[in-house]
């Protein structure tokens, strides 16, 4: 997908919402565990009840690796489900250098038709180059996340006051263009966001963080804004578990659409539909 189709989407939707996939076994109503492949029944309701609102959905792989064959069986009937007008994401976090990134890379853009794939940026300019030599497909480069463990490394300072996370958007920018290269800024954060949009004006952020994890979207909105939206703006155990019942699908839509409505007045308060 382009970046001119995902506006053209988020123009369409009103919506930048995107829906992670992370589906548990432990935590999917109990009545689909009786299906032959229960992964992909609760991800195929989950996708029939929110797709008119989502312009993306993002598979954790995690969440499909650890089951093996079986896994990998579900994620690829997963993404082969999911509508063409949505932006898909392999939520991935890969890093590695030369033929190992080029293989990852194919993996998710050739094999599995991913439009994206999260990157983890550590080890530099050969870890990530192979991901961006595959046309109209997209790195979400790790830039500053919303766990704890981030202050660990991210926010580490140089001696001229510099966090570590500002180095990695200013190299970034020389691998990557707006075309197809995005980051992730984790919405916990929120005024940091605007730190981040200082360093790339131009390019959209994958903002995990809003809902279950505390973050306000009103504020995303505020620091994270650009003058295409340039933000997608993740919710996963919010939709995915709004009920444990067989309402699953539809208390999933209504959380849905909730985002959806507050994004759809946010975008029309900036003009943009």
């Amino acid at each position: 997908m382009t970046r001119q189709e995902l506006i053209e989407q988020i123009r369409h939707k009103q919506s930048f919402l995107c829906v992670g996939l992370d589906t548990d076994l432990a935590k999917i109503p109990p009545h689909l565990l009786d299906e032959e492949d229960p992964i992909f029944a609760f991800n195929k309701a989950i996708i029939d009840a929110t797709a008119h609102l989502a312009v993306a959905y993002k598979p954790n792989l995690a969440f499909y690796e650890c089951h093996g064959a079986k896994g990998w069986e579900s994620l690829q009937k997963t993404l082969d489900y999911i509508p063409n007008d949505c932006f898909t994401i392999a939520d991935a976090k890969r890093g590695d250098i030369g033929n190992t990134s080029t293989y990852y890379a194919q993996t998710f853009f050739e094999t599995l038709g991913c439009d994206s794939v999260t990157v983890a940026p550590y080890m530099g300019e050969d870890s990530v180059k192979p991901f961006l030599a595959f046309q109209n497909k997209w790195v979400i480069l790790l830039a500053l996340t919303s766990n704890k463990g981030a202050l660990d490394f991210q926010l580490i300072k140089d001696n001229n006051g510099t966090e570590l996370y500002k180095h990695v958007l200013k190299k970034a920018c020389e691998w990557g263009t707006p075309e197809n290269l995005m980051f992730v800024v984790g919405a916990t954060r929120a005024e940091q966001i605007g730190e981040v949009r200082k360093y790339v004006p131009e390019h959209f952020f994958l903002v995990p963080g809003v809902g279950a994890q505390g973050g306000e979207l009103a504020d995303v909105v505020q620091y994270g804004w650009n003058r295409d939206c340039g933000l997608l703006v993740n919710s996963s155990r919010g939709i995915l578990y709004a009920s444990n019942g067989i309402d699953f699908a539809e208390k999933a839509a209504e959380e849905a659409k909730k985002l959806q409505q507050e994004m759809a007045e946010l975008l029309s308060q900036k003009g943009f539909i």
